[in-house]
């Protein structure tokens, strides 16, 4: 089979030319150690949902309900990148900006979907120095994005289109060390920020749709050295592999695309795994551990210690990346997972093993007639179950109820904000593939369409009490939604995400929208908060494309419409 053009074959030449990567080294740069990441400074957004736990919830207060509508842009600064849009012409989506801006003490680091880092004074968004990772000439990457660094001491790490993890100097912007995870010819590549536990930097593989055997690997932030590499398909000799055929673990998906968040308490690393290859479920008989699943593993050895699976031998692209979110409330340790299959699964994590606690969903979906109350595990509809040479329809479609943007949790309310998408419906059947390295391998086509109700809206942003799991309020958008929430102790939600290119910040008790500003491009990447200098800043990045465009592309043809979505591409930061 000859490999598809548009996937594979074009230069992606604007990345392959030089550029100057130091402008000026920041002086007295703090370290990040890991008591800071464990228990970050108030004004500081350390890691990519700013906390281990992945709560995505600054503690700041200066901007609140009552002075919010007074936000002003305090700088914005172009990111590039320097390949030019035509550029992109043969990519199968846009490029989109999806890193957050993570602030060390008034040091802002921001990456692009170019595999640029730019280093830059958060307070007045001078530039300290670019970085820029060269990809092969002969690259053109599936999903053109990069989800942001993370910090460790004095180095970033930043994961890249063609399967490789990178360590620069976080006061230079000077390269330390490269390592490879992968051969990117084979399908693999990465777009996740990385995540450092006590100087282990752990990073996953996208490339699901490739028929790749997905894994985490850690590497030793000194040296680049691999201490462990946990694939998320285990091998026939290994627990769960008795869950696979044959040799279909080989080619099993299970990619891990988003940063996972880290247990402190348990001392366990909580990484999602995408769906299994290819996407008919009949095609490799068995429940296919750890495919649309959690993993815990440890993070200084690798080894999987807990694991909980939302969908059993899927069928409908329903991945599973998103990490749960974890907090403490009412004397529990709990995981909260608003899973892509549409379902909210409630979870105790105490010492350190999954167990379910609750769940319903929270969007409409009509493949599961309910959960096990005691293991969660759900019961599927016949009809609603694709197989080889069987179509079936399902709700939602394979975009699911939420897709990869981050859910935020204000700790004080136990309420959870999330940005969902409803009213859109999909079919598939399957169709016998033959597997070869780096050539797309599903075996199945996935249609998607609109419902009736879709004419009032597709996105929402909605609000949990984590304690009932009851709805308190939604907020409808005739747009889909795909804005990664932040949360703040002023009493706020900032969400971005729709394609008319708003900003919004919404009222956390009750979701009135108190503040909105039109941007220059649509917001896929998560809005962060922090301090300089006793001064508060919201910030977020415009950047429109990937999924979100896709999707987009999907309700257009539905209703017989065409939507103009701005790229942007710049990094705001607002004060009052």
């Amino acid at each position: 089979m000859k490999r598809t053009s548009w996937l594979w074959a074009t230069s992606f030449v604007a990345l392959a030319a030089g550029l100057p990567v130091q402008a000026s080294e920041i002086a007295d740069y703090a370290p990040v150690t890991a008591e800071r990441l464990a228990a970050p400074e108030d004004g500081n957004w350390l890691l990519t949902r700013r906390t281990y736990d992945g709560q995505a919830h600054s503690p700041l207060t200066e901007i609140t309900k009552d002075n919010v509508a007074d936000l002003q842009v305090a700088w914005n600064l172009p990111t590039g990148p320097y390949a030019k849009l035509s550029d992109f012409a043969a990519l199968p989506a846009r490029p989109a900006h999806q890193s957050p801006a993570l602030v060390n003490d008034g040091v802002m680091f921001m990456t692009t979907p170019d595999q640029q880092i730019i280093a830059l004074d958060a307070a007045t968004g001078e530039e300290h120095w670019r970085f820029r990772h060269d990809l092969p000439s002969d690259i053109i990457p599936v999903h053109p994005t990069n989800r942001g660094v993370a910090l460790w001491e004095d180095k970033l790490f930043m994961a890249t289109l063609d399967a490789k993890v990178v360590a620069v100097d976080a006061k230079t912007g000077e390269k330390l060390w490269e390592a490879t995870m992968e051969d990117w010819r084979n399908g693999y590549y990465s777009t996740l920020a990385p995540l450092v536990v006590d100087g282990v930097v752990m990073a996953g593989v996208s490339g699901g749709e490739f028929g790749i055997r997905g894994f985490v690997q850690g590497f030793d932030a000194q040296t680049g050295e691999s201490v462990w590499k946990t694939y998320t398909i285990p091998s026939p000799e290994e627990a769960g592999g008795d869950t696979w055929p044959g040799d279909t673990w080989k080619t099993g998906g299970g990619s891990v695309w988003i940063t996972g968040n880290y247990d402190v308490k348990n001392g366990l690393a909580m990484w999602g795994v995408g769906n299994a290859a290819p996407w008919i479920g009949d095609m490799r008989p068995g429940d296919n551990l750890y495919t649309t699943g959690t993993i815990g593993l440890d993070p200084k050895t690798g080894e999987i210690k807990t694991h909980f699976q939302y969908h059993p031998n899927g069928n409908w692209d329903w991945d599973e990346v998103v990490p749960p979110t974890l907090m403490e409330l009412d004397g529990k340790d709990l995981a909260v997972r608003f899973a892509r299959n549409g379902w909210i699964y409630k979870l105790d994590r105490t010492g350190g093993e999954f167990s379910f606690i609750d769940g319903r969903p929270y969007v409409y979906q009509d493949v599961f007639t309910g959960l096990d109350p005691v293991t969660g595990r759900p019961s599927y509809r016949a009809e609603k179950v694709p197989g080889t040479g069987k179509r079936a329809n399902f709700c939602p479609s394979a975009w699911g109820g939420r897709d990869w943007p981050g859910d935020a949790y204000n700790p004080g309310s136990a309420t959870l904000f999330i940005s969902v998408n409803e009213n859109h419906c999909g079919s598939a059947e399957g169709a016998v593939v033959e597997y070869e390295p780096g050539v797309l391998y599903l075996g199945s086509g996935l249609e998607m369409y609109p419902t009736e109700d879709a004419k009032d809206h597709i996105g929402a942003l909605q609000a949990w009490d984590i304690r009932t799991l009851k709805k308190k309020w939604q907020v409808n958008f005739k747009m889909p939604n795909w804005g990664p929430v932040l949360s703040t102790e002023g009493g706020l939600v900032f969400v971005g995400g729709t394609g008319d290119a708003m900003f919004r910040a919404f009222d956390a008790e009750t979701g009135d929208l108190l503040w909105s500003r039109e941007m220059d491009g649509g917001i896929v990447a998560p809005p962060t908060s922090f301090e300089v200098d006793g001064k508060q800043y919201i910030a977020v990045t415009t950047g429109w494309g990937v999924d979100g465009d896709r999707f987009q592309g999907f309700i257009d043809a539905g209703m017989g419409i065409e939507t103009k979505i701005p790229q942007g591409g710049s990094i705001w930061v607002f004060a009052l």
